[in-house]
């Protein structure tokens, strides 16, 4: 039986962080003394992307989600560098504020790039890496069939976000949360297009693979077969990792964690509990 001093160590917990160039906001799950597990959400997202698998990993893990720097509730700057490198270090400087000392680091689509290059910066802080949907070079980009959105109609409404972002869905008949469009019209456009922009320089300077190739972390990648951003084929290229493990998600595009949770926690959590450390 549960008992109160158990549900009080699996509460829920928002804090802000005061980092040098802005406040990050952190959502922790699951027991504070478990290991923890450090979940990193795309562009155009935010810690509320992880809500669905979430309960799946709190059992096993003290789940540490964040708001990278321009989205969500964390800090929105115009003046600061939103390069892959720079969101790496505050995601470490968040953990380090936070006492953890090491982690095993999930992320999905571009949170993925944001993990490996936080593993190139902290190889102390990184016990190991899953990456969902996360492309591993710009070759295996699917470029979207129509503009994005126009600077002069910030915010979006409804209806335009739902064709940016309708691309990233494939199950037939998924509808996508209100609350996460409401999660990209928080953005401001400079903050949207200098994430994606900082993305595309990062893959654009080495494919990850070649990068995590060198950096003899334990790897799990797991791909919607259905991705319409990311060529799911591409996800072969991740064997070029020592050890690495590729799972393919049939029925399911780029986006597994809301998509399909149950499927994607099954191949999850197995990882992350061998590998994560107290």
């Amino acid at each position: 039986m549960t008992t109160f001093d158990d549900r009080q160590r699996l509460k829920a917990e928002d804090t802000i962080l005061a980092l040098d160039d802005g406040d990050i906001h952190v959502r922790q799950d699951g027991p504070r003394d478990a290991p923890a597990l450090l979940l990193i959400h795309g562009s155009a997202a935010s810690a509320r992307s992880w809500d669905l698998l979430v309960p799946l990993l709190t059992g096993a893990h003290r789940v540490i989600r964040i708001d990278l720097l321009g989205h969500g509730r964390s800090a929105k700057p115009d003046d600061r560098g939103y390069a892959t490198p720079d969101q790496a270090r505050r995601a470490g400087a968040a953990l380090d504020l936070l006492g953890v000392r090491r982690a095993v680091v999930a992320g999905h689509s571009s949170g993925g790039v944001v993990a490996t290059a936080l593993a190139e910066e902290r190889p102390d802080l990184v016990a190991a890496l899953a990456l969902i949907n996360t492309g591993p070079s710009l070759d295996a980009f699917i470029a979207p069939p129509s503009a994005g959105i126009d600077p002069a109609h910030w915010p979006p409404t409804d209806e335009q976000l739902r064709a940016f972002a309708s691309t990233g869905f494939s199950r037939p008949g998924f509808e996508i949360p209100g609350e996460l469009l409401d999660e990209v019209r928080v953005m401001t456009f400079h903050t949207l297009t200098a994430t994606m922009r900082g993305t595309t320089d990062y893959l654009g300077q080495r494919a990850l693979p070649e990068r995590l190739a060198g950096l003899g972390r334990p790897l799990l990648v797991i791909f919607g077969a259905d991705d319409r951003r990311w060529r799911s084929s591409a996800a072969a290229g991740y064997r070029a990792v020592p050890g690495a493990r590729v799972e393919l998600l049939p029925g399911v595009g780029h986006t597994p964690i809301l998509e399909d949770p149950a499927r994607t926690a099954a191949l999850l959590l197995p990882f992350t509990t061998a590998h994560t450390a107290a």
